[in-house]
């Protein structure tokens, strides 16, 4: 179907349980082999926990789907071991572009400052990225995927829930602690559970065209307001892995989705863009509509939604499949400690709690994209070309152009979680955040402060402390000059480490609480908040 790509075709297996007719109870059951459904399992069995995927189709996902995947997802992939591969084989990039008809308007940075392990954004193909993370599935004993898998229904009760499953071998029913959902924007599970959507679809089109060329831009992501290639417009401009670039061009809403399709309509706009002398290949074409909506609840009983089961957004800005792999990073450790019995459910509440929050902040990101890029009055267009013409020349200006603001992290500061400051610090590193990473040296090596976090509770010292217990959980310590060394001084800088400061580090690497002096107590009533055991 693609010419760069060949899509692999996974084997349907009968599971013991089906072969046997014997009803079992998992602990978890993901329902979707998306993205989001494979991370939340590899991340599920990082911290111990079996999981069963279910998905109804037998290969990765088709044609152009996600492909800017930012810094924090690369960082927790990493956890999972992915995260070095994948910057590899991505396009990296920091450096973006935004052209107003044919003039740059203004040029801005990702990442402005060095230190960081992981590249501020990649480009790579959904496909290549699936078939990863399947591989790595495969090769877990925790993770059990089973394609052709069909769920039909769910049925709740108070501790668990049965799941009716459809194979080509016929109809079993299986049952579940929790399930979780990630079959994505379309959820059939969705439609069981009656968890409607609320939000608004946006009334334009857009045509996505991936196509092979080998041309000179650079590997930055160039955005064009009304360029003289695609007049009263936008478009997009992304290169991928294997020589395939994104090109997004708006449509307007009143065009047709079937004829524009159509390689007769299709080439000569990218003839137009690129010029008649380049040379290139169709890979991939499509016209898509978008919609910035979310659940009321992201838990149903004992059903969870992630991913775009829980949220859409518009693709400006890369925020659907970024944000979902960091659903993943929030579900697991919280759904580990419960199903441990070390916190009650109240704790997975602060999962709708933390994530709907954060779906809230992008679909209000997405949503004043939207506006920005298509205008839906003459008032709203002339002061968005207003804007653009002073970002030439006016730094002030810069900052409301608005072509997708990239895909950030949404840090949980109103958490009932955090355990507020009672000191005072300097820097980004408040209760709720995700820890930034730094250069550091372990038994005489160069790593990464993240490369230390993630399994459980850490304390972060910057002088003597002690592992602090809360019922079978143990925060331990990571000392800054004794287990760590801080040789470039980043660490320091960017936590506001003064002698005697303590960090407690959730075990998803988000700042729980912080203090300047060591005090057993302390940490254990801020662990004992951060498991909702108080």
């Amino acid at each position: 179907m693609l010419k760069t790509y060949t899509y692999p075709e996974y084997a349907y297996r009968q599971s013991e349980e089906q072969r046997t007719g014997t009803l079992k109870r998992h602990p978890v059951v993901i329902i979707g082999a998306g993205p989001v459904g494979l991370t939340q399992a590899l991340d599920l069995a990082y911290r111990g926990v079996p999981a069963v995927i279910l998905d109804d189709n037998n290969t990765v996902s088709i044609g152009s789907r996600a492909v800017c995947y930012a810094k924090r997802p690369l960082e927790i992939w990493d956890r999972l071991g992915l995260g070095e591969e994948f910057a590899a084989k991505g396009v990296q990039w920091k450096v973006g572009k935004v052209f107003f008809r044919d003039e740059l308007a203004y040029t801005f940075d990702l990442l402005p400052e060095d230190d960081h392990k992981m590249p501020a954004m990649i480009n790579y193909q959904q496909y290549h990225l699936e078939e990863r993370l399947v591989k790595a599935c495969d090769e877990s004993p925790l993770v059990d995927v089973r394609w052709k898998h069909k769920v039909l229904a769910v049925e709740q009760a108070d501790d668990f829930a049965t799941l009716t499953v459809e194979t080509p071998d016929g109809i079993f029913k299986m049952e579940a602690q929790w399930i979780i959902a990630a079959d994505g924007a379309h959820s059939d599970t969705r439609r069981m559970i009656g968890a409607d959507f609320t939000g608004q679809f946006f009334q334009d089109r857009f045509l996505i065209a991936d196509v092979v060329m080998k041309a000179d831009f650079p590997t930055e992501r160039w955005f064009w307001f009304d360029p003289p290639f695609h007049r009263g417009q936008s478009v997009l401009l992304h290169k991928q892995a294997d020589n395939v670039w994104r090109i997004d061009f708006q449509l307007g809403w009143n065009a047709d989705p079937v004829e524009e399709k159509k390689p007769e309509k299709v080439i000569p706009r990218i003839q137009a863009m690129l010029g008649k002398d380049v040379e290139f290949e169709l890979e991939w074409v499509s016209v898509y509509q978008f919609a910035c909506r979310r659940i009321d609840q992201f838990r149903h009983g004992r059903v969870i939604f992630t991913g775009d089961a829980a949220h859409q957004v518009s693709p400006f800005g890369a925020r659907g499949a970024n944000t979902g792999i960091q659903d993943c990073d929030n579900l697991s450790w919280k759904l580990k400690a419960v199903l441990d019995g070390d916190a009650p459910l109240a704790l997975l509440d602060t999962y709708h709690e933390e994530r709907a929050y954060a779906a809230d902040d992008n679909i209000g990101h997405s949503t004043r994209a939207t506006d920005f890029i298509t205008p839906k009055s003459r008032t709203s267009l002339r002061l968005r070309n207003a804007v653009l013409e002073l970002a030439r020349t006016e730094p002030f200006a810069r900052p409301l152009v608005n072509s997708g603001r990239l895909s950030t992290p949404t840090p949980y500061l109103a958490s009932s979680l955090n355990t507020p400051d009672s000191d005072v610090f300097a820097g980004k590193m408040l209760p709720g955040t995700n820890c930034a990473d730094a250069p550091i040296e372990r038994d005489g090596r160069s790593a990464w402060l993240l490369e230390q976090l993630g399994r459980g509770f850490v304390l972060l010292s910057f002088g003597p402390a002690q592992p602090v217990t809360v019922g079978n959980i143990t925060a331990q310590v990571l000392e800054v000059g004794r287990d760590i060394i801080d040789s470039k001084g980043v660490l320091t800088q960017r936590y506001h480490g003064q002698r005697g400061t303590v960090y407690l580090i959730r075990p998803d690497q988000h700042v729980a609480a912080r203090w300047r002096r060591f005090d057993a107590a302390q940490v254990q009533t801020a662990m004992r908040r951060a498991l909702k055991l108080q």
